[in-house]
């Protein structure tokens, strides 16, 4: 796995830190950033604007394909050359926010076009594999959605290709890695500001049913590839995988065994993926992951708990916040941090701001901004440019993506299968 960026942090640091950290929050703001590895440090907020722009191609323009073209046509380190699909009015759709750009119905084409540098990968995920080694052989750096794959064999493919090809930048779509509230909240996990571990929860709650209609059945059965178990690792690993991967980044542990629960309570008309699932994911020494999702109900949205004897984080919609116990030991700077409300339960936390240094210097209040306005997948292209402009290896690489997909697979047969499956070390070996 790749070195974490605070894994050479201790305790005495974060004490260390303080004094400076005290100055700030005068403003509201609680900032105690980590030092960064350079192999892993985040561009500015501006990004790398040095030498021309990547020339980069999109295969794959459903609605999470637009949504990359639409993050990348902001970033003046791209320059999208060539897009694709198979289906003609999603590369109409597509050209929409990509005007200059070459399309393609066949996504080889983009591979051989000489002037593109980089591939980001947004199919459906059982057609990664194909298209994924094939960038690869063809020098390409590529971003591919995750899961990266919903077989461990597309899996291990791919990230044997990624492996094998050198200086070439591959970046899974782990989306929490990129995201500058994760990134920010790491630091006191790490640093120990929770205490003993208790637990983790995170929920996706949203009423939608994942049906899209179409107007022939065979293309009404391609867009609706989620709901059928043989393509779709369904809530558990399209969804939930995020929430996963967060907690085994946050806490440095590895589950060793899964727990899977599922239903099939709305959305009754046809599928053999569930729309309810629970999955308790259990770690060494008692810690446990509880993870909850849901297309029935939209009741609490989407949240994400880390607990500790001393203090909780919870966050929520690109904010932070961290509650502690009253017997918890003081670090020397809650005494002036902004405390908020936050829902749904109105309890008071100290608010957790990401890039407050920034926002000072702008005469801003940092415990009043959302300081993480753009979405994660900004935030994910961003670093993808950054990453090959200055031949980095991103946060989400290879070797973090395969973990992660392994743990949505075996979640997903989990919950599929309304049973508990062990997580033995060598599973996570390519």
């Amino acid at each position: 796995m790749n070195k974490e960026i605070v894994s050479d942090w201790k305790r005495r640091d974060f004490l260390r830190r303080s004094s400076l950290a005290t100055v700030l929050m005068l403003s509201g703001a609680v900032e105690l950033r980590p030092a960064e590895t350079a192999a892993s440090a985040p561009d500015s907020e501006e990004g790398d604007k040095s030498g021309p722009p990547i020339s980069c191609g999109v295969i794959g323009l459903g609605l999470w394909g637009r949504e990359l073209l639409g993050h990348l046509g902001r970033l003046p380190e791209a320059s999208v050359a060539a897009i694709c699909d198979t289906y003609a009015p999603f590369l109409k759709r597509g050209a929409q926010r990509a005007p200059k750009a070459t399309l393609e119905e066949d996504y080889r084409k983009i591979l051989e076009n000489k002037e593109v540098q980089a591939v980001c990968v947004a199919t459906p995920t059982h057609q990664h594999r194909e298209i994924a080694i094939a960038a690869l052989q063809a020098g390409k750096h590529v971003y591919c959605e995750a899961p990266l794959a919903h077989t461990l064999d597309d899996a291990k493919a791919i990230v044997k290709a990624a492996k094998a090809a050198g200086r070439q930048v591959f970046q899974a779509g782990l989306l929490s890695r990129s995201n500058p509230i994760h990134n920010h909240v790491v630091g006191f996990v790490h640093t120990g500001a929770l205490g003993k571990l208790v637990l983790a929860r995170a929920q996706f709650h949203r009423k939608q049913s994942w049906r899209a209609a179409a107007p022939k059945p065979e293309r009404e059965k391609e867009l609706n590839w989620r709901l059928d178990k043989r393509n779709s690792l369904g809530l558990a690993g399209e969804i939930g995988m995020h929430a996963i991967d967060t907690a085994t980044w946050f806490h440095k542990a590895m589950p060793i065994a899964v727990h899977g629960f599922s239903s099939l309570l709305k959305w009754d008309d046809g599928r053999d993926v569930p729309d309810t699932i629970q999955a308790i994911l259990e770690f060494p020494g008692g810690f446990r992951l509880v993870y909850d999702a849901t297309l029935a109900s939209s009741f609490e949205g989407n949240f994400e708990v880390h607990s500790g004897a001393d203090s909780t984080i919870y966050l929520r919609d690109n904010r932070a916040w961290m509650i502690k116990e009253t017997d918890a030991p003081l670090l020397g700077w809650e005494v002036h941090a902004r405390r908020e409300d936050f829902q749904p339960s109105q309890e008071a936390g100290l608010a957790l701001v990401a890039n407050s240094t920034k926002l000072l210097s702008q005469g801003k209040e940092p415990a009043e901004q959302n300081t993480a306005s753009e979405p994660p997948l900004y935030h994910a292209c961003r670093e993808f440019l950054a990453c090959i402009k200055n031949q980095r290896v991103p946060k989400a690489g290879f070797e973090a993506a395969y973990t992660a997909n392994v743990l949505a697979i075996k979640t997903a047969e989990a919950v599929h299968g309304n049973c508990r499956i062990d997580l033995p070390p060598e599973l996570f070996t390519v």
